[in-house]
């Protein structure tokens, strides 16, 4: 891609992610549960098609000569894809934190003031090489009532395509828009460039 199709497709997913957050905001508890468990269904069913999209990423990584330590967080294996699943799991068990009340009291006019959780909006998040962040961002900002764009580590490219496609699947078994979670595709650091200053699409950036 060069740059005015990077920004394209970055404005792209940009207006994706705004229009799912608003449809998320308002999913019910059960509609997210059942997509994270959807999510950790599909993990573990095509575990062998995550290995085999992780080796294509690690036989890059050792082309390029990569540290033993990056090639160690960058690889997948039986364990790591089940703690993958699992994960999805624990975050469905958790409370929803939407619409959570706290610190009530009774103000001197008699009106009862307190605090609500509510949704962020669409969450932009950047890491390195671990693979598992794909599926623990994705969980974790879905329970949250959130949409996600996720920008992982180049090595990680493949890897996180197959992880991406088995939380598109639970969305879309739920009847979520498969468009709340989207991992982007391009490598190019460009893409994090725009990123970061789309403020009327992303409200929030976790490097």
């Amino acid at each position: 891609m060069n740059t005015s199709d990077i920004k394209s497709y970055m404005q792209t997913l940009g207006q994706q992610a705004r229009a799912a957050s608003r449809q998320v905001a308002k999913a019910e508890t059960a509609a997210k549960n059942q997509a994270l468990t959807a999510m950790a269904s599909a993990i573990r069913r095509d575990e062998s098609v995550l290995i085999a999209a992780n080796a294509k990423d690690l036989d890059n990584a050792r082309a390029k000569g990569l540290e033993a330590s990056m090639i160690d967080r960058l690889t997948l294996s039986p364990k790591s894809v089940a703690t993958m699943a699992e994960g999805l799991l624990q975050i469905a068990a958790l409370a929803d934190p939407v619409g959570e009340i706290s610190g009530l009291n009774y103000r001197p006019s008699g009106i009862q003031v307190g605090k609500m959780r509510v949704p962020l909006g669409v969450i932009g998040i950047i890491y390195e090489a671990r693979p598992n962040v794909t599926a623990d961002a994705a969980g974790l900002c879905l329970k949250a009532g959130n949409a996600a764009i996720l920008r992982g580590g180049s090595e990680a490219i493949h890897s996180n395509q197959a992880i991406a496609a088995c939380v598109k699947e639970g969305l879309r078994l739920a009847g979520l828009p498969e468009t709340a979670v989207q991992v982007i595709e391009t490598t190019d650091r460009a893409a994090v460039g725009e990123l970061i200053t789309m403020k009327e699409f992303v409200d929030v950036i976790v490097p």
